[in-house]
């Protein structure tokens, strides 16, 4: 491979941080040297980056929610937040290949102008039951993935709507946009691609108290997640690893 992916991450504990990098390196069968890893809530984007440098990019999870008030985000929030959003003109206007998970999504849609809110659509820590849609059976990333799989998710906020000039690939009862398109080479979904049972253990031991579950849900829910079936959703980041590689 001759370029590195770029994956960014967003969660300010390193814990969370080192065991969501080990993942998608692990689901999406990357090297260490294969990918340049920046910590946003660290560090920031350097001022000579340029995305011809990487095959693509990745976006990570994190606590953050971008439809919250600017007074109500912390300033390393901000921070971050600004960070991935100044790169997404010239993904999109370029049609660079992008995959951004969870958080990923939120940004997406904010660079659309679509509407991502707490309205509706919040899901729980725990699993989802995702569909395929017609328009994601024939969609690459999706290749090999079962019509009906379950995933890992667990957020507060929620696209509403599908964006302009996205492609609705992945739906569940409980939020409709688990995955979309934009272009044809820009993605993000809601739930974590990169997610299994031991990893989820390791978040929801570290957010029980950032108000996704009750706190005292904590053990009951890491025994739910280590007993789910969830295993096609990191199909799509090792599909998007090998599709722009």
């Amino acid at each position: 491979m001759a370029k590195p992916f770029l994956i960014l991450q967003l969660r300010p504990e390193s814990e969370a941080a080192d065991d969501e990098y080990a993942a998608i390196l692990n689901k999406g069968g990357l090297s260490d040297g294969q990918a340049l890893r920046i910590r946003l809530d660290q560090t920031e984007l350097p001022d000579d980056l340029q995305l011809d440098q990487f095959s693509g990019v990745i976006v990570g999870g994190g606590p953050g929610c971008v439809s919250d008030a600017p007074d109500k985000k912390t300033e390393i929030e901000t921070r971050i937040e600004q960070s991935v959003l100044s790169l997404m003109p010239e993904i999109t206007n370029r049609d660079f290949p992008f995959l951004g998970c969870c958080y990923g999504i939120g940004i997406l849609g904010k660079h659309l102008n679509g509407d991502v809110s707490k309205e509706a659509y919040s899901e729980p820590v725990g699993t989802s039951d995702c569909m395929i849609t017609a328009d994601g059976a024939s969609d690459p990333l999706l290749n090999g993935a079962p019509e009906n799989f379950q995933a890992f998710v667990g957020h507060k906020e929620a696209l509403q709507s599908l964006p302009e000039g996205c492609t609705h690939l992945v739906s569940s009862p409980t939020c409709p946009f688990q995955m979309v398109r934009h272009g044809q080479n820009v993605y993000a979904t809601q739930f974590h691609p990169e997610a299994d049972g031991e990893g989820f253990r390791t978040r929801i031991r570290i957010y029980k108290n950032h108000g996704y579950f009750p706190p005292e849900t904590a053990e009951e829910l890491i025994a739910m997640c280590e007993a789910a079936d969830v295993h096609a959703p990191e199909l799509i980041l090792r599909n998007f690893v090998s599709r722009y590689s």
